[in-house]
C-alpha cells in the first residue's frame, strides 16, 4: 500500500513517499499529489521508504515533475534517500540526464 505525507516550510514542500511507486498510485497522483504541489517553487521528494518503482511509477514521477513546472514557476526539485535498487533503475533510465544531475541528492 502506498501513502505520502506533505509538509511545508515557507515555499518549500517536503514530500515523503512510502510504498511501491507503481500503477496503483496513478489515481492518487492525479487527484491529490499533483494538485497539492501546484504552488510550490521548491519541492523535495524523500524516497527512503520506496522499495520498488516500475515503468508506470517512473512515468508518474516524470509527469508530476513536468506538471508542476508547467505553471510558469521556476520550480526546483530534489529527490533524496533513493534505495539502491530504485537508484539502479533511475540510473539505467538515465533520469539524471532527463531531470538534471542536481536533482538527486
Amino acid at each position: 500500500m502506498f501513502s505520502y505525507s506533505l509538509d511545508q516550510l515557507n515555499e518549500k514542500a517536503y514530500v515523503r513517499f512510502v510504498g511501491d511507486l507503481d500503477i496503483e498510485v496513478a489515481e492518487l497522483m492525479e487527484t491529490e499529489i499533483i494538485p497539492a504541489l501546484q504552488t510550490y517553487t521548491n519541492i523535495e521528494f524523500d524516497f527512503q521508504e520506496v522499495p520498488f518503482v516500475d515503468s508506470t511509477g517512473i512515468g508518474l514521477l516524470l509527469n508530476l515533475i513536468e506538471t508542476v513546472k508547467k505553471n510558469g514557476l521556476d520550480v526546483q526539485v530534489k529527490i533524496k534517500n533513493v534505495q539502491p535498487l530504485v537508484k539502479d533503475v533511475f540510473d539505467m533510465l538515465q533520469l539524471d540526464k532527463i531531470l538534471g544531475e542536481n536533482v538527486f541528492v
